[in-house]
């Protein structure tokens, strides 16, 4: 307009066209979405509900926990379980605390022979350790004569058993956090004339604080919720794992049953917020001008760390070494002749090998699916052009299955996919339901790996791929999935690792077609062939062991010809650094 101000005209914001990409991306987070509702959200609602109803489904409150809660010899597991919780993670991460120490702070020999010694337990399953015991101190045991009067049933045998199961999870988490830890501090404290004692007690411990409270809620619930331990060597001391199992199998209470297993639910949840609220704070534990500590050799120290080392690690393949021994004895203790008779186990149990087999095709299975659905929902939550609500739904959810007990979840599997008017009745009983239940219940541990790597990723690849029309599935094919291959191996090892050894989250879905080998332990056990027993649990840790060992060797072999990218970007910053400083 002449002589007057200028209008501008804006047009219209359009709102951004969708395209087969992004409904692509869309659709396929909302399956991932309805997939992890379907397995871990509506499951455990259902305990939920049938712990507030009765034999007939109707509404009754809290009825069923007054009952329990009345019931004298129900009502005292809840103190035996916390009592075994307490006893076990105080001395489990006294004992994992020091080992770390001694592996992280330390200039002692074989440090890689250590630390693998340390984690020998994870591959073991639970009720390994309490067969050992029964070997080493039971009514007629190699060393019975040490305990004396003594019985290794009950709360003594428990406590040791799971102190075994539960040392590597804890030292896994205090080493990384002892290794967390700025060299600057302690240069710092010997410049000042600080002593060695002064430096752990007001740098050391401050440090590893959060890593410490994690350590002790995790084997706190892992003690609390196992089942394997306690139905072996529990003897009389009942434990609310046991209460649950005899609820559900025993009596066929599965009300009663529902009860029992949100009690179960309130410590891993608590766990859970914990374990949320330490990775949050932990975030500022480090700043980018930190500088590793790197131990320094001193004798007397060194040898002392390598004595205590060495002492556990004898202890654990004390433990493991019985077991070994128990499959191979003949006739314990009338006939010590070794012998592979205990490993014919059509001669003890009607499934005979095919309890094995089994688990190896539903470890192979889990490894299968797992890994595709939590590589692939991990990549989807966190690249391509995705939608915040569908994204958010699937981080919560991939979250929820750590704060449930295996025991928690198969009962939950009961009461959903056991109901005739549910459309995925189909994949109950089956080796299906054991693969599902399975993969729900580990997988958020391999979310977070996945997400992890995925995070190392720069964005502007994804971008860069998206500019020139590349659509995100060719980007994850052909880039992120070969970045990423090795932590892709080491998430279908951990599932793998963890199928073959589980027995809370399959004991109540088995069928006598689909027995486990660790459910076949279980049933040994209990008819008097512990030596079968022991060599079934025996096989497991020695596949396990094939498992963690074929990972390594794949893992290299991927390293070296998927990874040499990063080898010349190290190299081409390397050779810039020393250019620059030449040029200085």
């Amino acid at each position: 307009m002449p002589g007057g101000n200028q209008i501008e005209i804006v047009a219209p914001r359009r709102r951004p066209r969708l395209t087969p990409e992004a409904i692509a991306h869309f659709g396929l987070t909302a399956i991932l979405v309805a997939v992890l509702i379907a397995l871990v959200l509506l499951p455990v609602a259902s305990i939920l509900v049938k712990s507030v109803e009765d034999q007939e489904g109707a509404f009754v409150g809290l009825a069923n926990f007054q009952a329990y809660l009345a019931n004298s010899s129900l009502s005292v597991s809840i103190g035996n379980s916390l009592l075994l919780g307490a006893l076990t993670t105080a001395i489990t991460v006294a004992i994992a605390f020091a080992y770390a120490y001694a592996l992280s702070r330390s200039c002692m020999p074989l440090k890689p022979l250590f630390r693998g010694i340390g984690l020998l337990p994870i591959l073991s399953p639970s009720l390994l350790p309490a067969i050992a015991l029964i070997y080493l101190f039971g009514n007629q045991g190699f060393l019975k004569d040490w305990i004396a009067d003594g019985t290794i049933y009950g709360l003594p045998g428990m406590v040791a058993a799971q102190v075994f199961y539960c040392f590597p999870h804890a030292l896994l988490i205090l080493a990384t956090a002892l290794g967390m830890s700025d060299a600057r501090l302690y240069e710092a404290a010997q410049t000042l004339g600080a002593s060695r004692q002064k430096m752990f007690r007001t740098i050391t411990l401050p440090g590893a604080r959060y890593g410490l409270i994690n350590a002790i809620f995790v084997v706190f619930t892992i003690a609390v919720t196992d089942f394997g331990v306690a139905k072996v060597i529990g003897g009389q001391f009942n434990v609310l794992s046991i209460d649950i199992y005899k609820q559900v199998i025993g009596q066929q209470n599965f009300r009663m049953g529902a009860v029992v297993g949100v009690l179960l639910l309130l410590p891993a949840v608590l766990s859970f917020v914990v374990d949320f609220h330490v990775r949050r704070r932990q975030k500022s534990m480090l700043s980018a001008r930190a500088v590793v500590l790197v131990p320094q050799p001193h004798p007397a120290f060194d040898a002392l760390m390598l004595m205590a080392v060495s002492i556990v690690a004898l202890l654990i393949l004390l433990v493991v070494g019985t077991a070994i021994l128990a499959s191979l004895i003949a006739f314990w203790p009338y006939d010590l002749s070794l012998s592979l008779n205990n490993y014919d186990f059509a001669s003890y149990d009607a499934a005979g090998w095919s309890s094995y087999v089994n688990s190896l095709k539903m470890a192979g299975w889990t490894a299968l699916a797992g890994t595709t659905c939590a590589f692939g929902g991990a990549y989807l939550a966190e690249k391509g052009p995705g939608q915040i609500l569908p994204r958010t739904l699937y981080r919560a959810l991939a979250m929820l299955p750590i704060a449930v007990p295996g025991l928690v979840l198969g009962l939950g599997y009961i009461f959903f996919f056991n109901d005739a008017s549910n459309p995925l009745n189909g994949l109950y009983g089956g080796l299906s339901i054991l693969v599902t239940a399975t993969v729900a219940h580990y997988y958020t541990v391999p979310h977070l790996m996945a997400v992890t790597a995925l995070k190392q990723i720069d964005d502007e690849i994804d971008e860069a791929a998206a500019a020139l029309g590349v659509p995100f599935w060719r980007t994850f094919a052909r880039v992120t999935l070969p970045i990423c291959l090795p932590t892709v191996i080491d998430i279908a090892t951990y599932f793998f690792l963890n199928a073959m050894t589980t027995i809370g989250a399959v004991v109540f879905l088995y069928q006598p077609a689909t027995k486990l080998a660790s459910v076949a332990v279980v049933e040994m056990d209990d008819t008097g062939d512990t030596a079968a027993a022991a060599a079934m649990a025996v096989l497991i840790l020695l596949s396990a062991a094939c498992a963690k060992l074929l990972q390594v060797l794949l893992s290299s072999v991927v390293v070296n010809r998927t990874q040499a990218w990063r080898q010349r970007r190290a190299r081409d910053v390397s050779d810039d650094a020393a250019h620059l400083l030449s040029a200085t």
